[in-house]
Formats: structure tokens, C-alpha cells, sequence
């Protein structure tokens, strides 16, 4: 049988269980606890559309496709995100298909996406009908990326996309990445505020179907750089990273199929 994985970072001392779940309590309720300091207007959490310029022409076409897409009521993983988990289907659909071409997979990763975007899809269709065993989730860089959003606002934002998931897919599993480092140096400040939000988002591992995964080590040098040779642009992963990224996510995918 599958056991939760844990961050090495999440030792579950008293104190630290105590800050977690009050940590978990303000990202599931992020306008009634003061702690979060993300207005409810803000608009990491108000679901939208991409609206983005550069997407007009592919991004609405590509949310109807989803919803028509042969074999999406029979997929057994469910794929969430952004550009990065897009990119299964392009620099790392080979990668996938060698390690995970067994699995029924539906990928509704979108380019772009904020976790305003994934909140739309979900409460407009995209995971109507279709009940997957497993559903991995990594949202949140281009909230950093595109507006500098501070962290406490996409972390809320997560919280609420895993609320909107945990609802509509009640026989599923989710797991919940640790959005990927960016920048060459570790105090590059996207990666620094990409840090943030992991760290709020980690308690949500205490919720019932609720796995945090933080595997950002695997593309990262001993002193933290990340390479052009993982990452050319240091943000999306090269067929190297997906690689890397797909077998370490094999013996956890399997964990829960076993």
C-alpha cells in the first residue's frame, strides 16, 4: 500500500504541526483569518479566463477541445498546470510515454495559466464526467512570473484550486507539487518568492487525498544553481529536465497504483 510522502523539510514536530494546520486553516478560508494578508478581490483568487494577448488565439479553443477530448472519462491520471505540465505533450511527451504510457492521461495544462485560470476551468467543465485515481497539481509561477504576486495570495489561490478539486473529484487522489525553482541563483527573487509559497502550501499534505511533493532538488546543483542544461530559459524544464522529472515521479506514480 501507498504512504504520504513528505517534504524532508516537514518534520512533524507539535509546534510545527500546530503552525501547519493554522497555516491550512488560513489557506482554505483566506478572507476570514488575518493571517493572510491576500484581499478577497485579489485576483489570484477570482477565477478568470487568460486573457493575455499572446493567447487569445489558442487558449478558449484549447478549453473546448478539453471538454470534447476522446478518452477524458476513462483517464486515470489527471494532468494540472501550467506551461510546465503543458509541456508533457511537447519537449516531455516522450519522456511521459516511456514511463507512464500505461496510464490513461488527460492534460489539462494550459501555457500561461495563474491559479485564477485553473479555477475557471475547473468550475467550467474541464473535470466534469471523468474520475481519475491520480491528479497531479503545480500552479502558481506565473503568478510570481507575470504580476509578483505575493505568495500568501497564489498560496491561497492553490488552497482554493485543491478545495474546488477535492469537491468535484471525490474519488481521487492529489498530488501537490512544490512549484519548480526559477532563476540561476538561489536568491534569484522569483525563486525566492516561489520558496514562499511552497512553504504555505505544504500543510495542505493534512488534508484527507491531500499528498505534498517537493522534488525541486533533482534539478538543482549541490549549491542550488539551476542549469541551462535542465532549464534553458531557467523556468521551463529542457527534455533533460522532464526526464529527470518523470523518473522521480515513477516510483511515486506507481505508489499509487500498487
Amino acid at each position: 500500500m501507498y504512504s504520504k510522502l513528505y517534504s524532508p523539510n516537514l518534520m512533524k514536530t507539535p509546534a510545527l504541526l500546530f503552525t501547519s494546520l493554522f497555516a491550512l486553516f488560513t489557506l482554505l478560508y483566506p478572507t476570514e483569518n488575518a493571517f493572510a494578508q491576500c484581499p478577497e478581490n485579489a485576483a489570484a483568487l477570482t477565477p478568470a479566463p487568460l486573457e493575455e494577448p499572446w493567447a487569445i488565439e489558442w487558449w478558449m479553443p484549447r478549453h473546448l477541445d478539453k471538454l470534447q477530448e476522446e478518452g477524458r472519462d476513462e483517464a486515470e491520471i489527471l494532468l494540472i498546470g501550467d506551461s510546465i505540465t503543458h509541456g508533457w505533450e511537447l519537449r516531455g511527451a516522450q519522456a511521459w510515454n516511456e514511463h507512464f504510457g500505461d496510464f490513461r492521461t488527460f492534460n489539462i495544462g494550459y501555457s500561461g495559466d495563474r491559479t485564477e485560470n485553473v479555477l475557471w476551468r475547473l468550475q467550467n467543465g474541464e473535470v466534469e464526467g471523468i474520475s481519475p485515481k491520480l491528479a497531479l497539481l503545480m500552479i502558481g509561477t506565473n503568478n510570481t512570473g507575470h504580476r509578483m504576486d505575493p505568495a500568501d495570495c497564489t498560496a491561497a489561490g492553490i488552497g482554493l484550486i485543491i478545495s474546488e478539486l477535492r469537491n468535484r473529484l471525490p474519488q481521487t487522489h492529489f498530488l501537490l507539487l512544490a512549484i519548480f525553482p526559477r532563476g540561476e541563483q538561489p536568491d534569484d527573487g522569483m525563486r525566492v518568492r516561489n520558496e514562499e509559497i511552497n512553504r504555505l502550501i505544504a500543510p495542505l499534505d493534512e488534508l484527507d487525498r491531500v499528498t505534498f511533493l517537493d522534488l525541486n532538488s533533482i534539478f538543482l546543483t549541490d549549491e542550488g544553481i539551476l542549469t541551462e542544461e535542465i532549464m534553458p530559459d531557467l523556468l521551463h524544464p529542457h527534455e533533460t529536465g522532464y526526464r529527470l522529472w518523470a523518473e522521480a515521479l515513477r516510483p511515486v506514480i506507481l505508489g499509487f497504483f500498487n
